[in-house]
C-alpha cells in the first residue's frame, strides 16, 4: 500500500494565517474604544434656555418685494372649491352701461340641459342711457344676453326713432326651458334647454303702440325692417311659416352649425284687405221663388228620359178633331234617339178616342209620301249616372 503524507507547510500556514486574524480583530476592539473615548458629548442644556421650536421648511413663492419672505398659509379644500371661477371675456365686456344682467351659477342637468355663464337678462340699457326691460327675465347664456343687448342697441331703437317713439318693452315668451324642440316629447334637445335662445312675441312702444310681429296689422315693412335685422345677428330665426310651431311668436338662437350654415324661415304675410270684398247682387224682384227655381231646373233621370217617346210635330196636328167631325187618323212617328253612342228607334203612336170607341195603338210604321219632311232625329247627351 502506499500511504500519503500531508504537506508539512500546510499546517504551519493555517496556523500563521488564524493567528493573524485574531490580531487584526483585536486591533479593531481597541480603535474603536479609543475613538469613544475621545469624541467628546455636549453640555446640558442650561435651566433658563427657551423651549426649542420646530422648524418647518418654507413654501417656495414667486412672489417678490415685501411679500417674498412671507410664507403663505394653506388653505382648506373646501375653500378652493367654493371659490368663483374668474369672469369670462363676455361678462367682462357686458357692464351695466349696456344690459343689467346679474351672474347667475352654472346650470347642469337635468342630461345635456344647461351650461356656464348664464346671466338673468333683466332689461338693455340704450345709447341715451334709457333702459329696456324684458318681461319677465330671460335667463340665458352670457353670448346670447349680450347678441341680444345689441340688437334692441343698434337695431330696434332707429325702427322705433324711425316710428317718431322709442322702444319701451322686449315681451319675452320664454328663454331658458329644459325640453325637447316644439315641445314634443323624445325630440332632439331645444336650444332653449342649452338657454341658448329666446322666443319674442312683440315689441312695446313709448307711445303706447306694439309691434306685433306675427300681426298682419303691423305694418309690412316694419315686419320686414325686424326680419332683416334678426337674420343679420342671429344664426336661428323660425316664425310664421317655418314649421307650424311659431305663428304666434319669433324664435332667435345661437346654434352653432357645420359651415356656419345659418337659418332663417319666417314669413311675412300680407296686410289684410282694407275694402271688404263686394257681397252678390240682390236677387231680383221678378225673380221666380227659389223653391220653384229649384223644382224647376231639377234633372230629368236618364232612365225616364229614355223611356219617354219623343213627341213630333209632323204637321198632322193641322187637323184639329172636334166633336161632329170623326176621329183623325192615327199617327205614327218613328224617331231615332242618340243616347251613350247608340242609336236606338222609339215608336211613338197617337192615341185617339173615338166616340165610344175603345183606344187603339197602331204598330204599323206610317210610309212617307213624296214630298212629306224626313222625321226629326233628337240627340240627346248622355247624362252621368
Amino acid at each position: 500500500m502506499v500511504r500519503l503524507r500531508s504537506r508539512p507547510g500546510r499546517r504551519q500556514r493555517l496556523r500563521k494565517n488564524l493567528c493573524g486574524g485574531v490580531a487584526t480583530l483585536a486591533w479593531l476592539a481597541s480603535a474603536i474604544a479609543v475613538a469613544d473615548a475621545a469624541v467628546p458629548l455636549p453640555r446640558p442644556r442650561p435651566a433658563g434656555a427657551p423651549a426649542a421650536q420646530t422648524k418647518e421648511t418654507p413654501a417656495v413663492s414667486d412672489k417678490t418685494g415685501s411679500d417674498a419672505g412671507k410664507t403663505p398659509s394653506a388653505a382648506p379644500p373646501e375653500a378652493d372649491a367654493a371659490k368663483p371661477p374668474e369672469p369670462s371675456a363676455c361678462r367682462l365686456g357686458l357692464t351695466e352701461d349696456i344690459a343689467i344682467a346679474p351672474s347667475l351659477p352654472p346650470i347642469r342637468g337635468p342630461g345635456a340641459c344647461g351650461g356656464e355663464d348664464i346671466v338673468r337678462l333683466e332689461a338693455v340699457v340704450l345709447p341715451d342711457a334709457r333702459r329696456v326691460p324684458l318681461k319677465p327675465a330671460a335667463t340665458m347664456r352670457c353670448t346670447m344676453a349680450a347678441r341680444v343687448a345689441d340688437w334692441v342697441r343698434s337695431d330696434l331703437a332707429p325702427i322705433a326713432a324711425r316710428l317718431k317713439t322709442a322702444v319701451g318693452e322686449l315681451d319675452n315668451f320664454d328663454s331658458f326651458d329644459c325640453r325637447g324642440r316644439n315641445r314634443v316629447a323624445g325630440a332632439r334637445l331645444s336650444e332653449h334647454g342649452r338657454a341658448n335662445a329666446l322666443d319674442v312675441r312683440g315689441i312695446k312702444l313709448a307711445n303706447g303702440q306694439t309691434i306685433a310681429l306675427t300681426e298682419r296689422t303691423t305694418p309690412r315693412e316694419v315686419r320686414e325692417s325686424v326680419l332683416q335685422s334678426v337674420c343679420a345677428r342671429f344664426t336661428t330665426v323660425l316664425g310664421p311659416g317655418s314649421d307650424g310651431y311659431h305663428e304666434d311668436h319669433v324664435h332667435l338662437d345661437l346654434a352653432e352649425r357645420r359651415g356656419g350654415y345659418r337659418l332663417c324661415q319666417w314669413h311675412i304675410w300680407d296686410d289684410w284687405p282694407k275694402i271688404a270684398p263686394l257681397m252678390p247682387a240682390a236677387r231680383p224682384d221678378d225673380a221666380p221663388p227659389r223653391e220653384i227655381a229649384n223644382k224647376d231646373a231639377r234633372p230629368v233621370p236618364h232612365s225616364s228620359r229614355e223611356a219617354e217617346p219623343a213627341q213630333v210635330d209632323d204637321g198632322d196636328d193641322a187637323q184639329a178633331a172636334s166633336p161632329s167631325a170623326g176621329p183623325p187618323p192615327a199617327a205614327n212617328t218613328t224617331t231615332k234617339v242618340k243616347t251613350r253612342g247608340r242609336a236606338k228607334t222609339a215608336g211613338a203612336s197617337a192615341t185617339t178616342a173615338g166616340s165610344g170607341g175603345a183606344a187603339s195603338r197602331s204598330k204599323a210604321p206610317k210610309k212617307r209620301g213624296a214630298g212629306q219632311p224626313a222625321p226629326l232625329q233628337i240627340l240627346r247627351p248622355s247624362l252621368p249616372r
